[in-house]
């Protein structure tokens, strides 16, 4: 009699267990699914792709793109002169990378190679302006007093900037403001 009894407890516990693994499953998956991935995919390019994916809680990019605070950016495996990766980016919309805060770089720890960003020297001002005529504000980067004019300007990890000829080929980053 002692052996009918138990067999109805055996069971409920056994539903119990496999209930409680059930749910633990679906909370993992569920906070997975809540943290925004910032990790950084380089591809070749983003023509002809124009599936929207939602890399950051506020903003949804073009496939191939990465959103991040609410921009889109595009990391280039492809080299082309800052001119050429200028044309690129007015292409798709977007400008070359152009830095508003330093928050806004934390995404860019792997990078492997130098990037052209929308900075050059404009022997016009005497000064490094963004791609849209803005100044440079000092307090972004390590600016070094080195940095040779009439040049444009190459961003690596760590929020490194070097000076090179405009007409030597990089990588490059797109950015596309969504707010």
């Amino acid at each position: 009699m002692a052996d009918f009894q138990t067999t109805p407890w055996r069971l409920i516990c056994g539903i119990l267990a496999v209930m409680c693994l059930v749910l633990m499953a679906a909370l993992g998956i569920l906070l997975k699914n809540s943290f925004p991935k910032q990790s950084i995919r380089p591809t070749s390019s983003p023509v002809g792709t124009t599936e929207p994916q939602e890399d950051a809680g506020c903003c949804y990019c073009q496939e191939k793109w990465i959103g991040y605070q609410c921009n889109c950016y595009f990391i280039s495996n492809e080299i082309k002169t800052w001119t050429e990766s200028r044309e690129f980016c007015a292409s798709q919309n977007s400008r070359l990378l152009q830095v508003q805060n330093k928050d806004e770089l934390n995404f860019t720890n792997s990078l492997m190679y130098l990037y052209w960003i929308g900075l050059f020297y404009s022997e016009e001002h005497g000064a490094w302006l963004w791609e849209d005529g803005s100044a440079l504000s000092q307090d972004l980067f390590s600016f070094s007093q080195t940095m040779d004019t009439g040049k444009c300007v190459t961003y690596f990890r760590s929020r490194k900037l070097l000076s090179e000829s405009c007409v030597k080929k990089n990588r490059y980053i797109c950015k596309k403001q969504l707010i």
